[in-house]
């Protein structure tokens, strides 16, 4: 049960994110058993707790904006989830800073927290996958956010 009416529970969002594990790695796409990216996975979680995208996600290419250095994916997180401050928690979005002086172009769903955190993602090469929120894949945490509440239309 969500701590707050109309917000996804955080055990549904973790629930559903668990439930992509073992689709394929296929770039741009989001479609359950069939193939996601980072980004595809999050909308698919999005769909299952939050219902329908609230847009069209634009064609992008694997090196999101950093030819550029626009922080685009972390401007489009900030404009439809909700940015966290704090510890983690099971359910957040998590986006992460790939190489130091990049941009930040991968994101993942924490699973658990503590000395056991483990989180939810998409991963070239090998697929959604749950790893140990290790340290080096902590250090490169640069954002947190939830999902919004369901609009009225989507319950």
């Amino acid at each position: 049960m969500s701590l707050h009416p109309g917000m996804p529970a955080r055990a549904d969002v973790v629930a559903a994110a668990r439930g992509w594990i073992g689709t394929p790695y296929r770039h741009q796409a989001a479609c359950k058993g069939a193939g996601c990216d980072c980004l595809g996975l999050v909308r698919g979680v999005w769909r299952e707790v939050c219902g329908r995208e609230p847009v069209e996600v634009p064609a992008y290419t694997m090196d999101w904006s950093e030819p550029q250095g626009e922080e685009r994916l972390w401007q489009a997180a900030a404009l439809y989830l909700r940015e966290r401050h704090g510890a983690a928690v099971p359910g957040d979005v998590i986006l992460f800073r790939m190489r130091t002086g990049s941009v930040a172009k991968h994101l993942g769903i924490v699973a658990e927290v503590g000395a056991g955190g483990r989180f939810i993602h998409a991963y070239s090469g090998r697929g959604v996958v749950e790893s140990p929120l290790s340290g080096p894949w902590a250090r490169r945490v640069v954002a947190r956010f939830t999902f919004p509440e369901r609009s009225q239309g989507d319950m």
